[in-house]
């Protein structure tokens, strides 16, 4: 394989997106256009990459934020040679050059390589093409009428109507010998409808040069869909999420609707899982063997052990979640907080940065913030650890077979001995004693003669 460098043109406006925001950093599947072609440059291990950015400025090198790109401004956007043109400075002079396309994220690497084959084998230009049976708006691949070799590409603005009729088009996707590529560059002109500098003209020198003109096709053809327009981004999103349900189908995982499930990250699933409808995967999840995910949950950079079922309404993000344990419906797991085995956290309760050991419960209307939970503790309805004065936050300490009543609040930092239970309605704002009965309430009494207030009568004027 030769020395290989990546040229990504990433500099569109993309008008059509109707936001300030840069084409190549809009998302799909939750992360920018452009990250998607980077995953892929990548996978190729090339000597180098860069990305010729424009429109949007800086804020497309500050959000990607990789030290070993490099990034390559385009000032003025004259065309796809023009872009190319900024990079020659950092290309080698052996090896190839493989131009890819920040908008047009769903390359497979596989479809690359064949590519890269194909233009290696003997120094030859490659182009990534294919046949569409509605061309329109696309660059025509021209062929020769006897031996059908291909000997140019016409922009369609450009094309007679004869050619408009053919049918294979330009993905604009190509490799390119290095040995030609500078030469070639240099000597584009914009004599086109557009006035620009098109880098399929290179084309046309390759074949007067004597360079053959290879071309291979994508195994699907969207992979070299790009997006120029929010309809084409809701478009190749589901594309995407269809591609990523039917590989977890393929891998024996149960989805109770492959049409509504969404993966923007990614998702490792053991044995015998099930995923209900309308989920949402971010980062990194892994599920384990027989775990089951109810309808409508998120799941954000989360591992789950085995035997777990998440009931459907739940949150859970940068948690960790043991064996068997139950969590929701309507729960909320949140960032730093790790289960152990067969632990219940029930209907509308919610977790913040705590430990909670195994066996313990909070079923109903709780919030446990900064807490360390030992093993075989029921936390009763409405129990709130109070960690947060205004400015600093405490921890609490439950230890192990601790029993809490309902409506306990307990003013952190503090510590629940072991054995311990709480009574109903208490707040706590001292260490209690292990295996006794901490109570704290006000004496319940009745007021003889007090009347409910009533609303006043308005009168009209």
């Amino acid at each position: 394989m030769p020395k290989l460098n990546i040229v990504i043109l990433a500099a569109g406006l993309g008008k059509r997106m109707h936001s300030t925001l840069p084409k190549v950093l809009h998302p799909l599947a939750g992360r920018p256009l452009l990250s998607h072609v980077l995953d892929t440059a990548r996978a190729l291990a090339p000597e180098k990459i860069c990305v010729v950015y424009g429109h949007g400025g800086e804020i497309v090198p500050q959000t990607i934020d990789d030290r070993k790109l490099i990034w390559v401004k385009q000032e003025l956007q004259l065309g796809t040679g023009h872009a190319l043109m900024q990079t020659l400075p950092h290309l080698d002079k052996s090896g190839m050059t493989l131009v890819l396309f920040g908008d047009v994220p769903l390359t497979r690497v596989e479809t690359l390589r064949e590519l890269i084959t194909a233009a290696a084998a003997a120094k030859y230009l490659a182009l990534l093409t294919l046949e569409l049976d509605e061309p329109h708006g696309y660059g025509r691949i021209v062929r020769s009428s006897r031996e059908g070799k291909i000997t140019a590409i016409v922009e369609e603005k450009d094309a007679s109507e004869t050619q408009r009729q053919i049918r294979e088009i330009n993905t604009g996707i190509m490799a390119v010998p290095n040995q030609y590529l500078h030469d070639w560059l240099h000597k584009l002109e914009n004599n086109n409808a557009q006035k620009e500098y098109y880098l399929t003209d290179i084309v046309a020198m390759a074949v007067k040069d004597g360079v053959k003109v290879e071309a291979t096709q994508p195994g699907r053809a969207w992979e070299t869909l790009g997006i120029n327009s929010k309809v084409q981004l809701a478009a190749l999103e589901r594309i995407y999420q269809n591609e990523s349900a039917h590989r977890l189908l393929e891998q024996g995982v149960t989805l109770a609707d492959p049409s509504r499930i969404d993966i923007r990250g990614q998702l490792a699933c053991g044995s015998d899982v099930t995923i209900d409808v309308n989920c949402i995967f971010e980062g990194l999840v892994q599920l384990d063997d027989n775990v089951r995910v109810g309808a409508h949950s998120i799941l954000k950079n989360v591992k789950i052990a085995a035997g777990t079922v998440v009931a459907p309404f739940s949150l859970i993000e940068d948690a960790e979640i043991g064996k068997n344990c139950r969590i929701g419906p309507y729960a909320r797991i949140r960032p730093g907080t790790r289960l152990a085995s067969e632990v219940h956290i029930g209907n509308f309760v919610e977790v913040k940065n705590s430990s909670i050991a195994a066996g313990s419960k909070a079923n109903h209307l709780s919030y446990l913030g900064d807490a360390v939970v030992g093993k075989n503790v029921n936390i009763g309805a409405g129990t709130i650890t109070c960690n947060y004065d205004g400015a600093n936050k405490y921890q609490t300490i439950i230890e192990d077979d601790v029993f809490i009543g309902s409506d306990t609040q307990l003013i952190a930092p503090v510590k629940v001995a072991k054995g311990a239970t709480i009574g109903a309605g208490s707040t706590i704002t001292r260490d209690t004693p292990p295996e006794k009965l901490t109570l704290s309430r006000a004496k319940q009494i009745s007021i003889a003669g007090w009347k409910r207030p009533i609303k006043k009568v308005k009168h009209e004027k």
